[in-house]
């Protein structure tokens, strides 16, 4: 049976190829752009116009996955960065002496770490927008759910989960809500108090639903989606007896993680760090780890092509999903897709206009990755729109942000979503099939919330 799953290279690529036969389709047409105050080119209302058809030819849908990987380099080399210098981290042996210290120390109470992990990661994701900057924690946190009696869908629910949780219903993300109130012209990071009230919602749905998961699986290892392929992982982990304790220089490595961590925490809020910087500071981390941990400079090196051997699949996932972009674009369908979407949104009955572009931010989130991208292409039309069909801007910001951020960790589109679960071991169809209630959960949850906004005059 499971070799009848296709794999994710082989859906991606049909989404392309999708793609391709949907320029041949498609009317093409473009908006025009203009470049707003932040210097972003965003589309100009109303400037929709049909052009010249540019189709996809036969090998156009092969050097779209060539363009994508290339207009994706920047993610692809950070996550081999970091997974590299993860790598580093792994061959010092202190994850397991850590993990067999706080195994003993949570003996009867492992299940309060998930809380408080999810709590964590939730505000990274609504204040510093956090998303590929958590993948290196599934590295540390699958094998301490393991040891914890817990197994891989754990470890990886708890970063992925929680920072998604967080993302989508973000009080303050600089990324999503930040750019969307800003092209629409309404103060930044207003309307905070509804957004905190549903970031509280949204939050704590999701940690029940891993903690009901979760103690099943502890009551019942078996019940496990991942119960066979952890067992492999298992049989790797050495024995909990031989990690009584840190040696000193294990906790000279743990305290350069601690370090990083921080000094990540302040370089992305304060100081607006983004990939480059942030793996920087991990090759630096990897590095500075293997000399305290007295590994020789080939020793480093060998960790650090290891731990890029771990992610090659989830980082090249990123380069494919971008060749969908790649193809739509060039066959000039993108704005025709949005402004058809737009056109429907309009001709709704004003009570459902708001729930209606929800539902289009929803779709066009599977087609746009990016949260500021899908931002930059989609406010400038559905700001304006929402003064036509008396829906307040500050409600079609909010219908963008839970459309963006829900689908984040579902759709196989998302490159660091996917890299997260080929680092926890966990596969698509499995993470889909244990995931969609919760996710149909979340969607009902937002158009409860877009509701009420329209209902209230959100502003």
């Amino acid at each position: 049976m499971a070799s009848r799953v296709p794999h994710v290279f082989v859906i991606l690529f049909s989404v392309i190829l999708l793609a391709a036969i949907a320029t041949y389709v498609v009317t093409p047409g473009e908006y025009d752009r203009a470049e707003d105050a932040n210097g972003r080119m965003i589309a100009v209302d109303g400037s929709y116009h049909p052009v010249e058809a540019d189709r996809a030819g036969f090998m156009d849908v092969f050097q779209a996955v060539y363009t994508g990987m290339t207009g994706a380099a920047d993610i692809i080399f950070y996550i081999f960065i970091v997974g590299g210098s993860f790598g580093i981290l792994r061959s010092t042996n202190v994850i397991e002496g850590a993990v067999g210290s706080i195994s003993k120390r949570m003996a009867g109470r492992e299940k309060l770490i998930i809380p408080v992990l999810m709590v964590f990661f939730a505000l990274g994701g609504a204040m510093l927008g956090l998303a590929e900057e958590t993948i290196p924690y599934i590295t540390i946190l699958v094998p301490l759910m393991l040891r914890l009696g817990f197994d891989s869908m754990t470890g990886a629910a708890v970063v992925l989960l929680g920072t998604s949780a967080g993302f989508a219903s973000a009080f303050m993300n600089p990324f999503t809500v930040g750019v969307a109130q800003g092209i629409a012209q309404i103060p930044v990071f207003s309307g905070l108090g509804l957004r905190l009230i549903m970031w509280v919602v949204f939050v704590g749905v999701s940690i029940w639903f891993v903690m009901r998961y979760a103690d099943k699986v502890k009551k019942d290892p078996k019940s496990s989606i991942t119960y066979d392929s952890d067992l492999t992982l298992k049989e790797k982990q050495s024995p909990t007896e031989q990690f009584v304790g840190l040696t000193g220089r294990q906790k000279l490595v743990l305290t350069i993680l601690l370090a990083t961590l921080v000094v990540l925490a302040i370089g992305v809020s304060k100081l607006g760090w983004y990939l480059t910087e942030i793996a920087g500071l991990f090759l630096l981390m990897g590095v500075l780890m293997g000399i305290v941990s007295k590994l020789s400079l080939n020793d480093i090196a060998e960790a650090f092509i290891e731990g890029c051997r771990t992610l090659v699949m989830g980082a090249l996932v990123v380069g494919v999903a971008r060749g969908i972009l790649v193809v739509l674009q060039d066959g000039k369908i993108m704005d025709t897709i949005l402004y058809g979407l737009a056109n429907a949104v309009g001709s709704m009955p004003t009570s459902l206009t708001a729930i209606g572009m929800y539902i289009v931010q929803c779709l066009i989130s599977y087609i746009i990755p990016s949260g500021s991208g899908q931002a930059a292409v989609t406010m400038p039309i559905m700001a304006p729109l929402g003064d036509l069909v008396g829906v307040t801007r500050q409600t079609a910001v909010l219908a963008f942000q839970l459309g963006d951020g829900i689908s984040n960790i579902f759709t196989p589109t998302s490159g660091y979503f996917m890299a997260g679960l080929a680092l926890a071991g966990v596969s698509w169809v499995k993470w889909a099939k244990w995931l969609l209630p919760l996710i149909i959960c979340h969607y009902i949850l937002g158009a409860v919330f877009v509701t009420i906004a329209h209902l209230i005059g959100y502003q």
